[in-house]
């Protein structure tokens, strides 16, 4: 039998949650410039291609990075949109809208070989980091697609950055929840229709009240149709 969520029967237009985590467990983001790295090739293949693509600015993720013509990456703006991420020290998870079939594989794997690359040659290792292919759910319904947002931007409580304290996450430095508090933001983020169907729901409250002070069984509820990766 296969492993639960690796066959991808992907349809254009559809949204999945897509994660991944450590092969045994182990830690793919050692530090801050691992999480840098990851990011800032989310950014690149995800942001409009410039018309040099010779520099890009990464916005705060560092200076600056020059790319040779012969070695400018792909890009998937147009075909993927990314509307939620979260960095976990053995983890991952995005929220991802494809355009095409075969959005979603093809930017999954061009941004698994980059990351590989750079951290095996990084610390010296050989060998794959990832525990297996990346697993995808579909999102079927409105109630999975806004309750998924909680989810992923609640995954860094018990850090001993969070403290378990909800009201931290928005310290947290490695997730799309600041794009949603408007306390920064990355262009390669979509959060306008996780916003404005919230608004909808949620008329007297804010987003923030949502993910930080809400009811976590609403999370439970979607997690089997969601999560394996615990």
């Amino acid at each position: 039998m296969p492993a639960k969520n690796v066959i991808k029967e992907y349809e254009a237009g559809g949204y999945y949650h897509i994660y991944n985590r450590g092969v045994d467990k182990r830690t793919i983001f050692e530090d801050y410039k691992d999480y840098k790295t990851f990011l800032s090739y989310l950014q690149l293949y995800l942001d409009p291609p410039l018309q040099n693509q010779s520099e890009f600015d990464l916005r705060g993720l560092s200076p600056q990075v020059k790319v040779s013509p012969s070695k400018v990456l792909k890009n998937y703006w147009g075909d993927i949109r990314l509307l939620a991420y979260c960095l976990m020290p053995n983890h991952f998870h995005l929220m991802i809208q494809q355009k095409s079939e075969k959005g979603i594989d093809n930017f999954m794997r061009s941004l698994s070989t980059k990351y590989v690359r750079y951290f095996n040659t990084r610390y010296k290792r050989i060998g794959p980091l990832f525990q297996g292919i990346y697993k995808a759910v579909k999102i079927s319904d409105e109630y999975q697609f806004v309750y998924l947002s909680k989810y992923i931007h609640r995954n860094p409580l018990g850090l001993l950055t969070c403290e378990d304290n909800p009201r931290r996450l928005s310290e947290y430095k490695f997730s799309s929840y600041g794009n949603y508090l408007h306390l920064f933001s990355q262009t390669w983020i979509n959060t306008s229709e996780i916003l404005e169907l919230f608004s909808i729901w949620n008329k007297s409250s804010s987003y923030s009240s949502f993910v930080e002070d809400g009811n976590t069984d609403d999370i439970a509820i979607i997690a089997p149709l969601t999560i394996d990766i615990l």
